[in-house]
This record gives structure tokens, C-alpha cells and sequence, in this order.
């Protein structure tokens, strides 16, 4: 059923002038619109509700990624984009006007899912060409517009060949190349690159990047792979249990966490629940049971809270065998926690510590390999100190 209804949305996409027709000119207001508006978007299955009230503005030329668990709503919000489910309250706004009433067919959104759904009786050219058969373009133009494709996905050569003849790689350049062909406004990815190996999977994202970029299309991917949403986005909104818990820019999204789950869905955290004790010359100090007094930089975001944790990304948990090397001045801003390693992990570019302190708690420690043999590695068992500075700490209130 998903398959056949990418198809529809693949295949059937109108062009922009199209849906003008059916819907008629766009509001005054609409140039200072962003592209896309999702305007509380209502979505419920019986009793259990899948998108909550979400409001969220993608910008034109922007790459967007959903990232969320299983089960957040996130294929939900991208099915009501594509027109395969309905909202039941709240507006989808697209240059200004309302598209949530318009059929999938109507719209100029086409979206390609983790399936493909190709024909596996059709060849590449073929593959490509069925929307714009279907769509009544003249046989030249599509001629013209299935070749521009193929060179555009790097498919040449391959345009005789059927999906069986294909690898995974290249069926995913088929599928995304019949997604392209009717230059929709808003192209919609659902985990795209999921069934590729590792390697494969890297070199598309990079592809993928390239093409948005030279198009200066709108894409929206909907992914659970982390790594994945920070290398491909500008921006990532973060979802769960149907709601968007923090949109923003890749690397604010990672070093400036708004709530305590975020900060530990997004990447491995260090968190030591505590209170405040104190605020002194643009430093707060914070009581915490696993980790003693814990020296942090004001926030920008005043603290309002007494109770509050301190988050402290692996990397940014240094070891050392003595302790940091600090001038006078500096000394007293240092965090130190003693403890004994239980685990190494070498992968490579990095290794990764496991650290049980003193007071009982565990913490992560990741560090760059930058010497050829293991002359700075630690090794299980071994006493070391974790130390941080008030600059690496983040304070969250929830």
C-alpha cells in the first residue's frame, strides 16, 4: 500500500501553476511567508495521537530533517505533507495557501520512499519517465527531461537496465531521479538511505547534499539516524510523542540541548543531577551528589531553577594520569573527578572510556587518536583523573 501510494505522489505531482488553479492566487501576505507553514497540525489514529498541535516554517532552498524515535509521528507529518493522510486540525500552508484539502496528485510535493517502489518490470528510463507520461508531457520533453535526470544522478549507461539488474545504490538513484522529474516545490525523503551499507550510505548523503544544493530545492528527510541529520540538514527538528521538542542548527541542536531529554537523545551524555549553590563572578557552582561542587559558566538563558544537571558531552571529558596542567589562574576552574577505568573501546578515529568515579557514578570519556602507537591510551583498570572545564558544561532545567 506505502508503495503504491508513493507512485501517486511520485508520479501524479502537479506543477505550481496547477494547484494556483485549484486553489486560486495566493493571500497578499504570502511573500513574507516562509515556503512551507505547518500551522497546528492535528493528527489522531482512534485514540492515540500521533502529531500534537505541531507548528513548525521551513524556508525555501532549506534542507530539513525530522529526527525522532520509532513511533514519534514524524512519517505521520511527512504523509500529511505528501497528501496521503489528512489533518484533523490545523493548516499545511504552501507559498501562502492551504494544501491540506489538495490530493496528492495536485500538489507540487513529490516524496520517495525507504521502499523505492519501482516498477520491476520497467527499465531505468522508463522508471524515470512514468509520472511524466502520465502528466501528458510530449515525448520530446520527456526524452530531454530523462536524460538531464539520468546525468543529474549519475545514472548513465544504466538506462536499459531494470531494478533487478541494479544495485541498491543505483535503484536509490532511480527512485530519487523519478522524484525529481516533475521539479516539485518540496521533495520529501522518508529514511532514504536505510538500506544502504555504511560507506555507500556516507557517499549519498554527500551526493544527496550536492544535489539540493545545485537544484536549490526544498528537501525534507525524515531519518533516526543522528549522524545522518547532522551531516545532511541546515536545521533538524527533534520529535517525540508527536510534538517537536527543539528545532535548530545542527551544532546548536548538540552543544545547547534545551531540555535534559534532548540532551540525551541527540549523542552520548555525562549528567550529574544537582542544585545551586552559588553565582560569582560569571561562574555557578553546583552541589551534586556523584560529582561533588561542579564549577559552570553562567548560561546565556538566566537559571531560574535551584534544581537543576549538568550535562558534559564524552568528548569534552578529558583524562589524564595526574590531573590537568593549569596556571595559577586557572587552576581553580578546572572540575576534577578521580575514578578507574572499566572499558576501552578503540574505533579507530577515536577511542572511548568508560570511568567509574569514586562516588560509585559512570562516566564517558571520547579521545582523539592523534599518536600512531597507544603511548597517550588508557587501559582498563588503570587509575586516571576525568577533568572539564566550566566553559564544557551545559545546564539544563528539565
Amino acid at each position: 500500500m506505502m508503495g503504491q501510494a508513493g507512485i501517486v505522489a511520485e508520479d501524479g505531482a502537479r506543477t505550481a501553476t496547477d494547484m494556483d488553479s485549484a486553489k486560486g492566487e495566493p493571500q497578499p501576505e504570502a511573500a513574507d511567508l516562509p515556503l512551507l507553514r505547518i500551522d497546528a497540525v492535528v493528527k489522531k489514529f482512534g485514540a492515540f495521537c500521533a502529531v500534537d498541535r505541531l507548528s513548525l516554517d521551513i524556508r525555501a532552498g532549506e534542507f530539513f530533517a525530522l529526527l525522532g524515535p520509532s513511533g514519534c509521528g514524524k512519517t505521520t507529518l511527512l504523509r500529511m505533507l505528501a497528501g496521503f493522510e489528512t489533518p484533523d486540525e490545523g493548516r499545511i500552508l504552501l507559498d501562502g495557501r492551504d494544501i491540506a484539502p489538495v490530493s496528492p496528485h495536485r500538489r507540487p510535493v513529490n516524496m520517495m520512499f525507504q521502499n523505492y517502489a519501482l516498477f520491476p518490470h520497467l527499465t531505468v528510463r522508463d522508471n524515470i519517465a512514468f509520472g511524466l507520461r502520465r502528466a501528458g508531457m510530449p515525448r520530446p520533453q520527456i526524452a530531454a527531461r530523462v536524460a538531464e535526470m539520468v546525468a543529474l544522478v549519475k545514472l548513465e549507461g544504466l538506462e536499459k537496465r531494470k531494478p533487478d539488474q541494479l544495485s541498491g545504490g543505483q535503484r536509490q538513484r532511480v527512485a530519487l531521479a523519478r522524484s525529481l522529474a516533475r521539479r516539485p516545490q518540496v521533495l520529501l525523503l522518508d529514511e532514504p538511505l536505510a538500506a544502504l551499507d555504511k560507506k555507500l550510505r556516507e557517499s549519498t548523503q554527500a551526493e544527496l547534499m550536492e544535489l539540493q544544493r545545485r537544484l536549490g530545492m526544498t528537501f525534507i528527510i525524515v531519518t533516526h539516524d543522528q549522524e545522518e541529520a547532522m551531516t545532511v540538514a541546515d536545521r533538524i527538528g527533534v520529535m517525540d510523542n508527536g510534538r517537536l521538542e527543539q528545532v535548530a542548527a545542527p551544532r546548536e541542536l548538540y552543544e545547547a540541548p534545551s531540555s535534559r531529554w534532548i540532551a540525551e537523545f541527540v549523542g552520548d551524555i555525562n549528567l550529574f543531577d544537582g542544585q545551586v549553590a552559588s553565582r560569582e563572578a560569571g561562574r555557578v557552582t553546583i552541589s551534586t551528589k556523584d560529582a561533588g561542587t561542579i564549577v559552570v559558566a553562567e548560561p546565556r538563558q538566566p537559571i531560574t531553577k535551584t534544581i537543576v544537571a549538568v550535562a558534559i558531552r564524552p568528548e569534552k571529558m578529558k583524562l589524564s594520569r595526574r590531573g590537568p596542567v593549569a596556571d595559577a589562574l586557572s587552576a581553580h576552574a578546572i572540575n576534577r573527578l578521580e575514578g578507574v577505568v572499566t572499558d576501552v573501546g578503540y574505533l579507530g578515529g577515536l577511542t572511548t572510556y568508560k570511568v567509574k568515579l569514586d562516588s560509585g557514578a559512570m562516566v564517558r570519556s571520547s579521545m582523539a587518536n592523534t599518536a600512531r602507537l597507544d603511548i597517550d591510551a588508557y587501559s582498563a583498570g588503570q587509575r586516571v583523573v576525568a577533568w572539564f572545564t566550566p566553559d564544557d558544561c551545559v545546564v539544563l532545567e528539565q
